[in-house]
């Protein structure tokens, strides 16, 4: 195997890696937010108001029992 097959490996697997990463650490919602309001042409809400909007919503929609 040549050099270059091997960085180009582990270079798709280091996208793999960020991809997985933002995706468990809500990152990507971020981006995805902020995507939709440049396209909606509207301004966004800050960080942090957006992680508390998320965390509300999530506890408004829990179920109360497992079953």
């Amino acid at each position: 195997m040549n050099r270059a097959a091997v960085i180009a490996g582990v270079r798709a697997k280091a996208r793999g890696l960020r991809w997985y990463l933002r995706q468990v650490s809500g990152e990507a919602k971020w981006d995805e937010y902020l995507a939709r309001c440049r396209a909606e042409g509207r301004d966004p809400m800050t960080r942090r108001e957006f992680e508390r909007h998320r965390d509300a919503h999530r506890e408004e929609s829990a179920r109360s029992s497992c079953c």
